[in-house]
């Protein structure tokens, strides 16, 4: 007996096919050019294209336009490379195989026949080959679709097939077969009847999520990068205890797309969202792994592929930043687009690497960059994604703190990028976010000496206060001066409340690369106090009233001599956050113990910093071999817990939950579990490669998960290698996403 297998679902399960463009929101009409397939094969499409209720396909259908064009030259090497990548499966002829089903006649005209070409040029883009998805060229991919267009009767023209999304989206493929049509395979007419079986589905039943739900989140749920408004990372889940947490098993597994990957997935509802390299977002079902959904970006062929550190989830909508610089809006259930607008110039070295953060119906991103006038941050609308303010994060020539970057013109001013999504205080109507450095160190090396001019670099190296409704800056707080060292204070921005001589604070808490934590009164800036994690040697101490911090002069270059700074820029304290457990006011901190020497460049070379040093990683003076670092700080008292160190870099965020358990990863590929009060190892497991993402904890139906994606370990695996040279990881890269789960009864 042949069995199909459907889910249970009002909109279909398969690719949403968005567009690139400007903040328009599409609505309806996206749904409209979305496919209906799940499976990765053109004739998986086709098939639950002919299998969809007759109102569905009439959806799907509705949409009209200018007919395709495309020249007979450009059929003709089509037709080249159909033989070359497609007819081993599809048929010589396009009439199908057992393999795959045919791209001709009625199958092709009543599946495609109405719809965009940008639908089906997106889907072969980004879904074939099945066995090298995303290989094919844009000018391949152009000629294959004019090829088949060709097949399918509709008639050469004098202007080529374009390959830009929205010229592709205002041409529609006509209606009316006139291709033979052989029967569909490799599903035989003798075959009795199938019957169906309905997989369940949790999209049927995912529920908005609101402002009370972000602010107050269930227990079982990871709303936001790190669950909570507050930037906290911690789960209150207490299942998986410390007594139990040996019994972790393998629940189910998600293979993603190879390549980097740092993005923190969420869970709502039973629902999974995951974004991958290569700009590919699915929906997964939380409880089994299966998918519901996916949506993949068509990139414009000079994009960089970056790695994205979070996605964002508000009502209905789940919002993505992409390669090209964009927010897309999607709709949860479906993964159609409903807007899609540019926040930044991805040809001017601009990318967006954290994620959005909602608040107060304001969709904010945070842009990184090296180009002259510096980044800053995006504010759009969020049921439109139009514009509604700008933040730069470098302040201008003649407004405040105009006059701390040593007399240079806006032009020549770079940096203080925002690497994070940052936090939000409902209570105060504030977002917190922390910014990088200067790139360009060389001008600001020496002060100028001129009257009200400064070398400080406002606002590199601060925590920032925002009205999310006006982008207004209410406070900043600059944590260290003119850094020459590439050690940012770029990170997560913890909320929380602490005892300040006997009376109750709300403080933002923050550390940068350095491993100094401060804490700031959340509502004013006003500076509290500092813990120094003793990984650093640039500052030597720290004013205990205004946090104004005195530098080693040892760790000043500009003399033409070499200098040792620890840390190394790519951690210390890096953009892996750290998690924290409220009930026993602790941080669990993820650190790797490097430094770095700073050596003048060769007469003639600028140097890696204009500051004319070049930077090599290098063990600390008194190394015993151990880099990774764990450290539990207790932020009522600033003294540490506990340390656990070992001979792998960690990777991961950190992750603390209510049952005594902290979850942390490593270059070594394994992920272990640790006692929250000792930090002794609980649990550990080998994964298929590095973990460089956050670990998550969620539940449904009462049991709880951890999941982790593992996809070559991002930015500390690529820059603590070099250390360990015996820790070998594999060649090709693995990518996948990890869930475990104790043993059900």
């Amino acid at each position: 007996m042949t069995v199909s297998a459907t889910y249970s679902t009002q909109p279909p399960v398969g690719p949403a096919l968005g567009s690139r463009g400007g903040m328009t929101r599409t609505g309806a009409s996206a749904r409209k050019a979305r496919s209906l397939a799940g499976s990765l094969a053109l004739a998986a499409l086709a098939a639950s294209l002919a299998q969809a209720p007759p109102a569905l396909a009439q959806r799907f259908r509705a949409r009209r336009g200018p007919a395709a064009t495309y020249t007979a030259a450009q059929a003709a090497q089509g037709r080249a490379a159909y033989a070359r990548v497609c007819a081993s499966c599809h048929g010589q002829n396009l009439s199908g195989s057992e393999f795959a089903g045919a791209l001709n006649g009625n199958r092709f005209s009543q599946n495609w026949s109405g719809k965009s070409v940008e639908a089906l040029f997106t889907y072969v883009h980004t879904r074939m080959p099945p066995s090298k998805p995303g290989s094919l060229s844009p000018a391949t991919v152009a000629q294959l679709v004019a090829y088949i267009v060709q097949v399918n009767g509709i008639p050469a023209g004098h202007t080529s097939l374009p390959v830009d999304s929205k010229r592709l989206a205002a041409l529609t493929i006509p209606y009316g077969p006139v291709a033979p049509a052989p029967p569909f395979m490799p599903l035989s007419p003798l075959a009795p009847p199938m019957p169906s079986v309905v997989l369940p589905n949790p999209l049927n039943h995912i529920t908005p999520v609101s402002d009370a739900l972000l602010q107050h989140p269930p227990p079982g749920e990871w709303l936001l990068w790190r669950r909570t408004y507050d930037d906290q990372g911690f789960s209150p889940l207490d299942q998986i205890t410390r007594r139990n947490v040996g019994e972790l098993r393998v629940a189910w597994t998600w293979s993603i797309p190879r390549g980097p990957n740092e993005t923190t997935p969420l869970e709502h509802d039973g629902v999974l969202f995951v974004g991958s390299y290569g700009d590919i977002v699915q929906a997964l079902d939380a409880k089994t792994g299966n998918l519901l959904w996916q949506y993949t970006r068509r990139l414009p062929s000079d994009a960089r592929l970056a790695v994205k550190r979070n996605l964002a989830i508000y009502r209905d909508t789940l919002l993505v930043p992409t390669s090209d610089d964009h927010v897309v809006a999607l709709d949860v259930r479906t993964g159609t687009v409903l807007w899609d607008t540019p926040v930044a110039d991805y040809t001017k070295s601009w990318q967006v690497t954290g994620g959005p953060l909602v608040a107060q119906g304001v969709v904010m991103q945070g842009v990184t960059g090296q180009s002259p006038g510096g980044p800053w941050i995006e504010g759009l609308d969020f049921k439109t994604g139009r514009p509604l303010w700008r933040f730069y994060t470098i302040a201008r020539p003649g407004q405040p703190g105009g006059n701390s970057w040593n007399g240079l013109p806006l032009e020549k001013r770079s940096g203080a990028s925002v690497w994070t999504a940052g936090s939000y205080d409902p209570q105060l109507h504030l977002a917190f976010f922390g910014d990088g450095q200067t790139y360009d160190t060389g001008p600001l090396l020496h002060p100028v000496h001129r009257p009200g001019i400064t070398n400080d670099g406002l606002y590199t190296d601060s925590t920032l206060a925002i009205d999310p409704a006006t982008g207004r800056l209410v406070w900043h707080f600059q944590h260290v001066h003119n850094d020459q060292w590439d050690l940012d204070w770029a990170f997560e921005q913890q909320l929380i409340d602490l005892p300040v001589r006997g009376v109750m604070r709300k403080l933002v808490v923050t550390s940068g690369k350095m491993g100094i934590y401060e804490a700031m009164d959340a509502a004013t800036g006003r500076y509290i106090f500092s813990a120094d994690l003793g990984i650093q040697n640039v500052v030597t101490s720290i004013d205990p009233r205004t946090g104004e911090k005195t530098i080693n002069p040892e760790v000043v270059v500009g003399d033409g001599k070499p200098h040792t700074i620890c840390p190394h820029p790519g951690g210390g304290r890096n953009w892996i956050a750290g998690s924290y457990d409220d009930a026993t006011k602790t941080v669990y901190v993820p650190m790797v113990e490097s430094c770095m020497d700073l050596i003048p460049a060769p007469p003639g070379e600028r140097g890696d910093l204009s500051s004319g040093v070049n930077w090599y990683i290098r063990a600390r003076p008194d190394s015993d071999g151990k880099f990774g670092r764990l450290e539990a700080l207790d932020l009522a008292t600033r003294k540490p817990i506990w340390i656990a160190r070992q001979r792998a870099p960690e990777t991961t965020c950190t992750l603390a939950t209510a049952g005594g358990v902290v979850f942390a990863g490593a270059l070594d590929r394994y992920l272990k579990a640790y006692d929250s009060a000792t930090g002794r190892t609980l649990w550990q497991t080998r994964l298929d490669d590095v973990p460089g993402a956050c670990p998550i904890s969620y539940s449904v139906d009462g049991r709880q998960y951890v999941a982790v994606v593992v996809s070559r370990g991002g930015s500390e695996a690529d820059t603590f290698a070099v250390l360990v040279p015996e820790i070998q990881n594999p060649p090709q890269h693995g990518a996948t996403l990890w869930v475990f789960a104790l043993p059900q009864p």
